[in-house]
């Protein structure tokens, strides 16, 4: 949880420094360090007592005196300083999509905008196409974001509630009187965003446990406190509830308040056909009265006469449906991931170099990984000219004498440009081992045009993967209007990969889409686009993704050994 607080500190003094034209290498600084605490794998504050924090990739000596602050007084001087400069409100209108801090701050300059009702009132009374360079097309944009905002506001993505959830969940755990400890509700589920966290715990000690609770760092406020229950309100806006149960009604609450609602009822309906009734107490037998004991949760499901449904798969009651059957699917699992196809590098806007990114896969277990650092095109990510990709290949062939057991692939994530033609030519394109498409331009695009873009980059040859299908980043820009439908089709026709991004700002496609793929046939590739090493770890949420589409095994690209992926891929299937 402090990881979290502390990256965002640092990202609002980024936007606040960005705001006030400072220097871009400092931004990018705090920015890059903000990252790296946000992936770091144990708590800062360890980090901190142990006098390590200069370890952390981002971190210099000045920064970390700020965050030694940070830590000890709750608050850094840098940022006190800075928000006493700027009106508060700025920061939210920095976060309304399409906006950021250059234009907040333009926007405050000319109209005195300090708010977001500020910027809403301004853009309904056609203030702000008076400001040169901007005109009535960005007000729209602008009012679109600002309803988007408020959506998304109600919800948080799961990248951010998970490790909360997670740190939470530990914490209670470590308590002497914790006989067991979970989050349930739609996280548990895999949901891509959630309202709130449930947490669930076994302890014959509830008033120890609720104190503990309540006193957790992070927490800003108490809603609500009782002798089993308690609501708390963290400094991220996120809801957190608590129930304390008795150990031997922990399996039970921890599947009903896992949910879903529809699943809930739908179970309970065929327990009363048996003469059951199910409840988060237990399972009782309607005729006798007796109590059945349920352990675990998958005692619920035998004495029902079905096979254990994951969390994932509880949603809307058709999962009953298909256990009933015995048609549940063999879900794919973390452990069968065997290499990651779409990683960035130094040598574009990545954070490591290839031989940095190469070990860590390796001591992930995984057989091969595949370098798609950007193309030409996309300046800002410091794309690769056609010269700087055969270095970077001659590089990659060299690194693989290294190992026995372990492959980098030669890729690029090229990008598709606005006519649907590819960003480097077919000769250079055939050099490499796999190629993945996206869009990073011309996302306005109309729903016919950006559709047949992608298709027509689906049809080349080269082309094994499209990345990030709909281009979404959760919670700050919505989809791209394209026709997902028909790019399944075509992916279908062509033999081409679509990827479920497991980046948490994206996770990309989702769930339903990555069902209705599966069902056409069509490859999936669950992918991190990691731009460091420790996004690596960010696999796991593209395979929560997968496994709420019902993805198995045999749909996912990635799991295959590397002989059989270079048999699939396009040039691989052109030699047979």
């Amino acid at each position: 949880m402090k990881n979290l607080q502390l990256a965002a500190t640092l990202n609002e003094i980024a936007d606040l420094l960005e705001i006030l034209g400072e220097n871009p290498f400092r931004i990018r600084a705090y920015r890059r360090a903000a990252r790296s605490i946000e992936l770091l794998p144990e708590s800062i504050e360890t980090v901190w007592r142990e006098g390590r924090l200069q370890e952390i990739e981002g971190v210099g000596k000045g920064l970390a005196a700020g965050i030694e602050q940070w830590l000890a007084e709750g608050v850094m001087d840098a940022h006190e300083e800075l928000k006493r400069r700027i009106p508060r409100g700025l920061l939210e209108v920095v976060r309304v999509p399409g906006v950021g801090p250059k234009t907040a701050k333009l926007l405050y300059d000319a109209l005195g905008v300090q708010s977001l009702a500020d910027l809403e009132e301004a853009c309904r009374a056609g203030r702000v196409r008076t400001i040169k360079g901007l005109g009535p097309k960005t007000e729209e944009n602008i009012l679109r974001g600002i309803e988007r905002l408020r959506r998304f506001a109600a919800r948080t993505p799961i990248g951010v509630a998970l490790p909360l959830a997670q740190g939470i969940v530990a914490e209670l755990a470590a308590l002497p009187a914790v006989r067991r400890a979970a989050y349930a509700g739609s996280l548990r589920r895999g949901r891509e965003t959630v309202g709130d966290i449930d947490v669930l715990v076994a302890s014959s000690a509830p008033d120890q446990v609720i104190e503990a609770f309540v006193a957790l760092p992070g927490v800003e406020h108490i809603l609500s406190r009782g002798q089993e229950k308690a609501s708390v309100l963290l400094a991220q806006g996120l809801q957190v509830d608590l129930l304390v149960v008795p150990e031997e009604q922990f399996a039970a609450a921890l599947h009903h308040f896992t949910g879903s609602k529809e699943h809930n009822v739908t179970l309970r309906e065929l327990a009363r056909a048996r003469g059951l009734r199910i409840s988060e107490h237990g399972i009782v037998d309607e005729a006798t009265g007796a109590a059945i004991p349920v352990l675990e949760e998958e005692d619920i499901f035998s004495a029902l006469g079905l096979p254990f449904i994951p969390p994932e798969l509880r949603e809307d009651g058709s999962e009953i449906s298909a256990a009933r059957a015995g048609v549940l699917p063999r879900l794919v699992e973390l452990s069968d991931i065997r290499g990651d196809l779409h990683v960035h590098s130094t040598w574009s806007d990545g954070r490591a170099s290839i031989r940095e990114m190469a070990e860590a896969a390796r001591a992930r277990g995984y057989e091969y990984i595949a370098i798609t650092d950007h193309s030409k095109s996309l300046g800002v990510a410091r794309g690769l000219s056609p010269e700087r990709l055969v270095q970077q290949i001659e590089e990659i062939r060299a690194l693989n004498r290294l190992w026995d057991n372990f492959q980098i692939l030669a890729g690029a994530e090229v990008d598709i440009l606005p006519d649907g033609t590819l960003d480097y030519d077919d000769e250079l394109l055939r050099r490499l081992d796999i190629v993945v498409a996206s869009v990073h331009s011309a996302m306005n695009q109309d729903r016919e045009t950006m559709t047949e873009r992608i298709i027509k980059a689906m049809r080349h040859p080269c082309v094994d993967i499209v990345a990030h299908p709909t281009g979404r980043v959760l919670g700050r820009r919505e989809a791209y209007d394209v026709d997902v439908e028909r790019l399944i089709v075509a992916a279908a026709e062509t033999g081409t990969c679509l990827e479920i991004n497991a980046s948490p700002e994206r996770l990309d496609l989702s769930d339903v889409y990555a069902r209705a793929a599966k069902d056409a046939g069509v490859w999936l590739a669950i992918n991190t686009d990691a731009h460091d090493v420790e996004s690596l770890q960010q696999m796991a949420l593209g395979v929560v993704t997968a496994r709420r589409g019902w993805v198995e095994k045999r749909h996912v690209l990635n799991c295959l050994p590397l002989p059989e992926l270079r048999r699939t891929l396009k040039r691989g299937r052109a030699r047979v």
